[in-house]
Order: C-alpha cells, then sequence, then structure tokens
C-alpha cells in the first residue's frame, strides 16, 4: 500500500441541497394524489422539453417518467410496480422505466407512498421509440389529454456537409411544433398562458444545463472531484427541474465546490488509479457496483448518460478531424432573446438542436455514437470502460456492442455486464462481481480493501 497514492476525500457540501431539490418534486406530486394539494401536473419524458408547460402558472410540477422510474428501482419497488404492467400483457423485454411508471399507473401505486398521481395533462417530446407509445396507454388509461413533440432528426451536423436549408428546415420543424403545444396547453387546462414565465422557464433551462456540462469537465482533473455514483445524485436535479432559478443556483453551488475540492485535492475516491467510463444507464438497485470498483482504486468519473441527459455539449472536431466536446456557452444576449414568446421558443431550439448531444449520440447515427464514448474517455484522462449491456432500454442497447469495439479499437480496455436498468430480476450479482474481479486482475489491480 505504501505505493499507493492516497487522496483526501468528504462528503459533499451541497448534498442535501440536491436531496431537497429531488424530494420537493415527488413530494408535490403525492400532495396531488392524495388531494392535499392541486398542482398542475404535466407528465411525459424529461430528456426534452419539461420547461414548455411552466407559462401555464407557478403551480406547475413535472412528472417525469425515467428519473421516476429509476427511483422506484433504486427504492426496491420495481417488482412490485412492474407485475402490474405485465399482468396487461406487456412483455418484460420493453423499457424497464417505462415498465415502472405504467405498472404504477394500472396499480394505482406511487412508489414513494400512497396512490398514483394522475397528471392533469401529458406532454412528450419523442426522440426514443418506447418514449413516442409510453404516454399514450398512460392518457388512455387516466382518461388524459396528450400532446407529443417529434422531434425527427433533433440536431444539425458539425461537419457531414448538411446544407443550409435542410438545418433551417429542422428548426423550423420543432419551433412550429412547440409553437401549436401552447395553445393545445391552454385548451385543456383552461389556463391562459404566460410568455415570462416561458422565458424565464427557458434561459434557466439552458443556464442550469451548461453549467452542469462546466462541471463534468471538472471531473478531467486528477484526481476526479466526482465519482460517478455521486453524479447520480447531482445530475438529476436538471433532470426534474432545469426549467427552474433553484436549478441554476443549484449547479452554481455544485461548481464552485468542484472548484474547492480541486484546489484542496479531494478526490471522489479515495485511491483513484484507473479511471474509467461507464456506458448506458447503471442497475438502479445494484449502485453498490461503483463501491466495488473503489476497492481496487478504480473510478468512473462519468458517462454520455448522466453527462448529457439534458444537453448543454458542444460536439466539434479539431485541426486534426478528432471529435471533443466541451461545455457549451449561453447566448450573450439570451435574456433579451427569452422576451418574447417566439424569442424563447426559438432560443430554446437552437440550444436542442445544436447542443442536445444526448440525442444526437442516443441512437443513430452509429459513427457518432462510436465517437462521443471515445473522446469523453479519451478526454477525461481514462485507461478503461465499464458497459451495462442493459436490457431494460432499446435506445441504448442500440449499437452497443459497436461502441465497445469503438472503445478498444482506440485502446480502452472493456469491461461488459449484463443486466436491466429496473428489473432486478435481469442481474446476476454475484456473476457480475465475478466479472469485475476477473477484469481488474487482466489490468494488475489487486484489491486494496475487504
Amino acid at each position: 500500500m505504501t505505493d499507493i497514492k492516497t487522496y483526501p476525500t468528504k462528503p459533499f457540501d451541497c448534498w442535501g441541497k440536491a436531496k431537497e431539490l429531488r424530494e420537493d418534486i415527488y413530494r408535490k406530486l403525492a400532495q396531488k394524489a392524495s388531494g392535499e394539494k392541486d398542482w398542475l401536473v404535466a407528465s411525459g419524458g424529461t430528456e426534452g422539453l419539461i420547461g414548455l408547460p411552466a407559462g401555464l402558472g407557478d403551480d406547475y410540477v413535472p412528472f417525469g417518467g425515467e428519473p421516476y422510474g429509476a427511483s422506484t428501482g433504486a427504492m426496491g419497488k420495481s417488482e412490485e410496480m412492474m407485475v402490474h404492467c405485465e399482468n396487461k400483457g406487456y412483455a418484460r423485454d420493453l423499457c424497464g422505466y417505462c415498465r415502472n411508471y405504467l405498472g404504477s399507473a394500472f396499480g394505482d401505486k406511487y412508489a414513494f407512498g400512497g396512490k398514483y398521481p394522475h397528471p392533469d395533462f401529458y406532454f412528450q417530446l419523442h426522440f426514443c421509440d418506447t418514449h413516442g407509445k409510453w404516454y399514450q396507454p398512460a392518457a388512455e388509461w387516466t382518461n388524459k389529454p396528450y400532446f407529443v413533440i417529434d422531434c425527427g432528426a433533433m440536431y444539425r451536423w458539425p461537419k457531414w456537409n448538411e446544407s443550409h436549408d435542410r438545418k433551417q428546415n429542422k428548426f423550423k420543424y420543432l419551433l412550429d411544433q412547440m409553437h401549436e403545444s401552447i395553445p393545445w396547453m391552454e385548451k385543456v387546462t383552461g389556463r391562459e398562458y404566460d410568455d415570462g414565465k416561458l422565458g424565464q422557464a427557458v434561459y434557466n433551462e439552458i443556464m442550469s444545463t451548461s453549467k452542469w456540462a462546466k462541471c463534468c469537465e471538472l471531473n478531467k482533473n486528477i484526481p476526479a472531484p466526482m465519482d460517478e455514483k455521486s453524479m447520480y445524485a447531482f445530475y438529476v436535479v436538471h433532470v426534474l427541474r432545469r426549467h427552474t432559478k433553484e436549478s441554476v443556483d443549484f449547479f452554481d453551488m455544485l461548481y464552485d465546490e468542484l472548484e474547492d475540492r480541486i484546489a484542496k485535492g479531494i478526490a471522489g475516491v479515495k485511491h483513484e488509479r484507473y479511471r474509467m467510463i461507464h456506458n448506458s444507464q447503471p442497475p438502479w438497485y445494484a449502485l453498490d457496483i461503483f463501491r466495488y470498483l473503489e476497492k481496487f482504486g478504480a473510478v468512473c468519473m462519468g458517462s454520455q448518460y448522466d453527462f448529457m441527459l439534458s444537453g448543454g455539449w458542444d460536439y466539434y472536431y479539431d485541426e486534426d478531424d478528432v471529435p471533443h466536446i466541451r461545455a457549451a456557452e449561453p447566448p450573450q444576449d439570451l435574456k433579451k432573446k427569452v422576451e418574447t414568446r417566439d424569442g424563447a421558443l426559438r432560443a430554446l431550439t437552437a440550444w436542442l438542436l445544436d447542443y442536445g448531444l444526448q440525442i444526437r449520440s442516443f441512437r443513430f447515427p452509429m459513427i457518432e455514437r462510436r465517437n462521443i464514448d471515445v473522446c469523453i474517455a479519451r478526454d477525461w484522462n481514462c485507461q478503461g470502460a465499464i458497459m451495462h449491456l442493459n436490457r431494460g432500454c432499446e435506445g441504448w442497447a442500440v449499437g452497443q456492442l459497436e461502441v465497445r469495439r469503438a472503445l478498444i479499437e482506440a485502446g480502452f480496455p472493456v469491461l461488459t455486464y449484463e443486466g436491466n436498468v429496473a428489473d432486478p430480476r435481469e442481474f446476476d450479482r454475484a456473476r457480475t462481481f465475478a466479472r469485475i474481479d476477473a477484469f481488474m486482475e487482466g489490468q494488475e489491480l489487486k484489491r486494496l480493501v475487504d
């Protein structure tokens, strides 16, 4: 142990604030379900447009399906919810998050206690095959209205000779649908839409997602100030509420704390000596995987999933034609841009098309999917990768072994393990830990602590 460097560690000062901001959303949803307070609830995916309903009033609460599905898994309640979904005839190879969410609706059970919080309407950005249908049966079951926005090819290529007209057509296609959604929301809620609240929501979203990307960039430092298990507690703040001022304030606070940790040499993992990128979502019921890796001095310093779920990244090629990512900078005149409805929607559309990297890399084309994990592993100073062959998410499973091949070709050994993001019945703990042992032995890393 004398030749193993030991770094100081300490709990995050902002951990309590992150917990408070997460629990605030789920507490309000519980109040909705119990009748204690009639919050205006819109439910849908959290990868896109959760800020758009903010113009309906300060009592708006988003009910995001993916973070709810993940929390249900982390709390060990997936099987309870999934049985209701499977009893309706849904297959076990369907998205794990979706089965947790639909099972909650069908069984009228809320993972945090009480009854399912029925939304006032469903509002979805369609970029994943499952997501396009996910909220349709939920809306039919609860007899609530549903609006879906099709993102189409939701990105503008940095180098593939895409014409100006094609880029503009993508912009107009998405922008027009956003405009169409607002009178629809007014009609189904009976409320007048406040463009000022929309502008503030768009401003907050752009600022908070940019700042989260800057927080992730600080993990290039050696030692990394954050480990990935901690990052899961932080990134979800912008997933749940990136359109709020509380989100902006939180990520400013986190950034300052990370800079302070770097200045003081405080690490996320005490004996960091092997850095890894993680691929796909984790099995939320088995986050002790990351603690087990620490026993070897291995740290997962991030992933495409938690870096990019809500955008905020600039994807570019350097002079040697090598791809990189960096935190996207908000427009300098952003406050002025969002003063009108059209200006706010244009700012949000441009941000998603240019910097919504999660959606660019989530499915196709494979060349970008291959590139992004490699550039993270390279630019964040990693030596290897760990890949969850996740049977609970079709979007991440598409082309995953091509990503593995790209990492190996770039010189990064890859540890794979099988599982499901939310369904513990798909996970073999003993086998997974044995694979970690074998991989670490191949990397000549002996266990430092028991």
